[in-house]
């Protein structure tokens, strides 16, 4: 008979292990720096030499890196997530634009009634400090500060859904919105009253959610998107609007 004397699990396995879930679980995000070797063995309870045979291992797959001088980070695996060519089709298409508003749409929406339902007392508690730091920013008239945390709120929310698979689609997704590819989100932040609206819209997600209340919170993600979507529609026409006219005037000179 094949059976063999079943040994207990190599701590660099379990070091890998442990590692790869918190990566899943968007916990380690790509480009974070881990703690330094000294500090990670001791919270992980193992020598240093299984450490860095588990480090190797999560090199060799693509999931940790090496930066000369600076330490061990998590590697920028979502780079790949669309082309550069595609990227730049999507930065002046409007069809690319609204795709990508009701695509948020549907699945924030999905992760606000999950996050409601299944979401942690720390899921729920983050929410609860994003918010509260919008509304500072928004009482110091901070726009660009207020769209940042905007963008964090929107994806913590996505984080308390637990689901693995949205957690790094829509992180790829954010990115691409904080690199400016479908619209400035600061601009947005830029007019009195739509940072108004936009801060009670956010109020209302977050407070559906605290209360565990699912069916709302997902009504509230849908209120809230259909907002960025006239008020997106209304900057493009602006902006088009504004191109004619320039072209004119050359044209008269």
């Amino acid at each position: 008979m094949p059976f063999q004397k079943i040994e207990s699990e190599k701590l660099a396995n379990a070091v890998v292990r442990q590692i790869e879930q918190l990566i899943l679980q968007g916990i380690l995000r790509p480009g974070e720096r881990l703690p330094s070797e000294r500090e990670l063995s001791e919270r992980l309870g193992v020598s240093r030499p299984s450490l860095r045979e588990a480090v190797a291992e999560l090199q060799e797959s693509g999931l940790l890196t090496t930066r000369a001088g600076a330490g061990i980070y998590v590697a920028e695996v979502l780079d790949s997530a669309f082309s550069p060519a595609l990227i730049r089709l999507f930065a002046r298409n409007d069809q690319a634009l609204f795709d990508y508003i009701s695509f948020r749409r549907d699945m924030e929406g999905l992760a606000a009634e999950r996050a409601a339902q299944c979401g942690s007392d720390t899921d729920l508690a983050v929410i609860q400090t994003l918010f509260s730091q919008m509304e500072a920013a928004h009482s110091k008239r901070n726009p660009t500060q207020e769209a940042q945390l905007d963008a964090q709120f929107h994806m913590a929310i996505i984080e308390g859904s637990h689901n693995v698979i949205m957690i790094h689609m829509m992180r790829a997704m954010f990115d691409l919105l904080a690199e400016g590819v479908f619209y400035n989100r600061s601009m947005m932040f830029r007019n009195r009253g739509t940072r108004s609206k936009l801060l009670d819209q956010h109020r209302a997600i977050n407070e559906a959610i605290q209360r565990r209340d699912a069916s709302a919170a997902r009504k509230a993600i849908a209120a809230h998107m259909e907002f960025v979507e006239v008020e997106m529609a209304a900057m493009r026409r602006a902006e088009r609007n504004e191109a004619t006219a320039r072209l004119r005037l050359e044209h008269n000179r």
